[in-house]
């Protein structure tokens, strides 16, 4: 997920305002780039979890511990000697958490059922709007799903993403308190977050029905 950010992540963050359009345009630009898993994949590679719920756990798990060791790594780097230039790495960390967060939001679509339809773009899109607001994909789109087919990133996704991001960076801003335990809180932030995130979506994903009643199995086979 850091390399899918890489140097362009700090290249926007650069004199930007946390959660500024720079870094929006950023994460859009990368979201369609985030390798999501396909459940026959997930389950082949987690042939231990026996049904949704067990599988799902599995992801968050993994989650947040990808975004705990993003969190300790700024935490750490504010604790040098010589500091690097923090609101850049605050701005890097930002959106390579944001990375992780909308491959799990993906795979757990993916998990539950209900994953998005339509080009590489039309389902980033799909899933850039569930990241900001914290919930599954608009359930219009699964009911009638040709309207994937029309999705854009309009401004108003684009306001909501910002949004998301400006209240991302202020979180993290306890993680490079200076001489303190940066590392430690910083990764408790980022795995609290991505866990809570986690849990909004998957609320909401159970009360839909699967486009498939038989989705589980046929991934299996």
């Amino acid at each position: 997920m850091a390399r899918l950010i890489g140097t362009g992540g700090r290249a926007a963050a650069k004199g930007a305002v946390f959660g500024g359009r720079a870094l929006t345009e950023q994460l859009v630009q990368a979201a369609p780039r985030i390798p999501v898993r396909s459940l026959a994949t997930l389950r082949a590679q987690h042939p231990g979890a026996a049904d949704p719920e067990q599988l799902a756990d599995l992801l968050v798990a993994g989650a947040a511990r990808a975004s705990s060791a993003l969190g300790a790594g700024v935490g750490a780097a504010a604790m040098l000697p010589v500091p690097p230039a923090m609101p850049v790495e605050i701005a890097a960390e930002t959106l390579a958490v944001a990375a992780v967060e909308l491959k799990l939001i993906a795979e757990l679509h993916e998990v539950y059922g209900v994953p998005a339809t339509g080009s590489i773009t039309q389902r980033a899109t799909a899933y850039l709007g569930a990241w900001a607001d914290r919930r599954g994909i608009d359930a219009a789109l699964l009911v009638r799903p040709a309207g994937f087919a029309t999705l854009a990133l309009g401004a108003e996704v684009r306001r909501r993403v910002r949004r998301r991001l400006t209240r991302s960076s202020l979180r993290r801003l306890p993680s490079v308190t200076p001489l303190l335990v940066g590392a430690g809180i910083g990764a408790t932030v980022n795995r609290r977050d991505t866990r809570r995130l986690a849990g909004e979506v998957r609320e909401d994903l159970r009360r839909r029905r699967p486009a498939d009643p038989g989705y589980w199995g046929a991934a299996g086979a």
